[in-house]
């Protein structure tokens, strides 16, 4: 079958590999029909390796580079491992990306994405940019009928923001500052849509991606590079500051614009991945009684995603701008969106063309 292979930092291989063997015990075989690039598979082609292993094999999955990259996709299931009873041979489904050994002191409350030895589908494990997959069937969610298999790709990212609204414990009516409306960002947005936030303000620099915004329910869009962010969000707030804010770029100055939008008493919930370390004044948390809350992936979110796709109060259609084959991954998917990042949103990758 074709795979998309990291093998070290701007090295990704489009290679023919024998397909996954027989899953094992708790495990079912995915066919893949949609996987989508995420951010992170961009930061693992750029300035990786990030989270991927390449000395020595991951505790839990026993893999190393070189890895089959992909983690958001959707298929169907066209074989069952043993002790696997809730799934079936021809179930369409998706699946959550994180990967925990379930003993820990994490997994037993609950916290599978802190795992003490968490690993994720597509860095720690073979993924989804190829034909088939091989996933442990807890990680499995069955699609609604009503969703496609394009909507299904984007459960993962979606369940992203939905994770950090929970983190950062929003209440109805929060006023909520987004930095970077992206994929993430965009998921957040959505997030915060769906939990009652009464004034959402992003704070984005690309054109077509401010749009985006002003689309998925954004109360307010303001371009870093026009205004002083801080000031014009204390101004939107009755000169409060954001009850909440996200950042969801991963970079020195999005998160300090992030920290400044944020009110006293207010929480910054981080999102973004970072490719470098940053230096912020924890004195602006001291002073003021802010919150700084890290946010990584996800936990049990992926069926209310699903429901809210259903429903409505989640889209994903709007959010795909570009569907490619397999082949054309770096030059039409990587490149694309390392290039024209600010026209594009989702790109989703088909093996089976």
């Amino acid at each position: 079958m074709k795979a998309a292979i990291w093998y070290a930092r701007k090295d990704v291989r489009i290679e023919e590999v024998p397909e996954p063997p027989s899953p094992c015990v708790g495990e079912v075989k995915i066919k893949v029909h949609w996987c989508g690039i995420c951010g992170s598979d961009l930061h693992e082609y750029l300035a990786g390796p990030i989270f991927i292993p390449v000395e020595e094999p991951h505790p839990l999955t026993g893999k190393k580079a070189p890895v089959i990259i992909g983690h958001e996709f959707s298929g169907d299931i066209v074989e069952i491992g043993e002790n696997v009873t809730d799934l079936k041979v021809g179930d369409r489904v998706t699946a959550s990306a994180s990967r925990s050994c379930g003993k820990c002191f994490w997994c037993k409350r609950g916290e599978t994405v802190i795992c003490e030895i968490n690993a994720g589908t597509g860095l720690h494990a073979d993924g989804a940019f190829a034909e088939y997959v091989n996933i442990p069937a807890y990680d499995v969610y069955k699609l609604p009928s009503e969703l496609s298999y394009e909507e299904a790709a984007l459960a993962e990212p979606l369940a992203v923001g939905v994770h950090a609204m929970k983190k950062g414990k929003i209440q109805p009516g929060d006023n909520v500052v987004i930095v970077g409306a992206g994929t993430i960002g965009l998921a957040t947005l959505q997030a915060a849509r769906a939990s009652g936030a009464k004034k959402i303000i992003v704070v984005e620099v690309a054109k077509a991606r401010k749009e985006y915004a002003k689309n998925f329910g954004a109360t307010l869009v303001f371009d870093p590079t026009e205004v002083d962010v801080p000031a014009e969000v204390l101004k939107a707030t009755d000169g409060v500051g954001a009850d909440l804010g996200f950042e969801c770029v991963g970079n020195q100055e999005t998160a300090l614009l992030v920290l400044d939008s944020v009110r006293r008493g207010g929480r910054m919930v981080v999102v973004g991945i970072f490719e470098k370390p940053v230096k912020i004044n924890l004195n602006s948390c001291v002073f003021f009684e802010k919150e700084i809350i890290g946010s990584l992936g996800y936990n049990d979110e992926f069926a209310t995603v699903l429901s809210y796709l259903v429903d409505g109060r989640l889209q994903a259609k709007p959010m795909i701008t570009k569907k490619i084959a397999l082949n054309d991954l770096i030059d039409k998917g990587f490149s694309e969106l390392i290039e024209n990042k600010n026209q594009n949103i989702k790109i989703l990758v088909s093996p089976m063309s």
